[in-house]
């Protein structure tokens, strides 16, 4: 259990915003290093077939200007690609209105690659309120956590995959993340008790207690 948390303390998260057409749209940002080159990695963030075996299946036209959908998850028109360093994209989540994208940084250095990701969004106040940058904080945490898994051999069938998001080693991972964004969060200027509010409300959203 400690190797997983270990891999959640080794990324580098901050809490941000920025203006988008007259509207304050928060931002998270994760960064984190792979043991792989960076072809390697931007073909595993780029490729259908690949990124299935760590995020979630993938369908749609993923080209500049195409659009993706992915299965029971997010969607959105490829905005960005410039191989191997940037790709962003809209991130719709149904019908929820407003601005919300995704942009993946990758840099190389000394045969590794440095992954950066941001999330932008204009989140309704009552949601931030409640929940903080743990919302997605944490959900990105477990995706480049389950990246970092594949880019290093591990591979999980979805039947296995369900299996181990509700394993004690996944749970006390999240944790960790809810937590993590805690600290980023009082970092950005948060008071400390708004902090821990959101840090409990995100905790008890992503790892409920179990049924008896």
């Amino acid at each position: 259990m400690s190797d997983i948390v270990d891999q959640i303390n080794r990324v580098h998260r901050q809490v941000g915003s920025r203006d988008v057409s007259g509207e304050e749209a928060r931002t998270v940002l994760l960064r984190r290093t792979y043991d792989a080159d960076i072809a390697d990695v931007w073909d595993a963030c780029t490729t259908a077939e690949r990124i299935q075996r760590w995020f979630l299946p993938v369908t749609g036209d993923l080209r500049l200007g195409g659009r993706y959908q992915l299965q029971g998850n997010a969607g959105g028109e490829i905005l960005q690609c410039e191989p191997p360093q940037v790709l962003r994209v809209s991130w719709e989540m149904g019908e929820a209105p407003g601005f919300s994208e995704v942009v993946v940084r990758l840099t190389e250095q000394d045969e590794r690659t440095v992954l950066e990701l941001e999330h932008a969004a204009v989140v309704p106040p009552g949601m931030w309120d409640q929940f903080g940058p743990g919302a997605v904080g944490v959900g990105w945490d477990l995706a480049l956590l389950g990246f970092g898994r594949y880019l290093a051999g591990g591979f999980i069938s979805p039947e296995q995959a369900v299996e181990f998001a509700e394993s004690d080693e996944v749970r006390a991972c999240t944790i960790r993340s809810s937590e993590a964004w805690g600290e980023a969060y009082a970092a950005s200027g948060a008071p400390q008790h708004v902090v821990a509010a959101v840090v409990a409300a995100t905790t008890a959203f992503y790892v409920p207690p179990r049924e008896a």
